[in-house]
């Protein structure tokens, strides 16, 4: 079960489409998943792009807010550009990713995002994000 510091770190858009915590990393980094509906159903059998892009970029900034959190940094987050490569078509299953920090400075952060299904060695789709990050008053 996550708890209440987990669903801080998702969106309202992330709620909407019944993503959640479900884990962390060997490093500390929120899992995010999100089960497979017909409402997330993009040509016939596969999860829609958009879904897998909405995944990606939440388990990217679950990452950041959980190293912020942990400098002790309250900082609001802007999106500088996100690029998605999609590998192969995700499958009516649960999908799972997680971001790592590639680096943090002091105005902007590198994410690098992997989401898959059954195995972590293999990923459906992977994420680099360019966040600006911006310390709060």
């Amino acid at each position: 079960m996550a708890s209440s510091a987990d669903l801080k770190l998702l969106s309202a858009y992330a709620h909407s489409l019944g993503m959640r915590i479900e884990d962390h990393d060997e490093a500390g980094m929120p899992v995010v998943a999100i089960d497979f509906s017909e409402d997330l159903e993009g040509r016939p059998g596969a999860l829609h792009g958009g879904a897998t892009s909405g995944i990606l970029e939440t388990a990217g900034y679950a990452a950041l807010r959980t190293e912020l959190s942990r400098q002790g940094r309250n900082a609001r987050l802007k999106p500088i550009n996100v690029t998605v490569q999609f590998l192969r078509a995700g499958l009516r299953k649960r999908t799972l990713a997680a971001g790592r920090i590639k680096r943090l400075g002091r105005r902007n952060a590198n994410i690098v995002v992997e989401a898959w299904q059954d195995d972590r060695e293999k990923p459906i789709a992977t994420a680099v994000m360019n966040v600006m990050v911006v310390e709060a008053d």
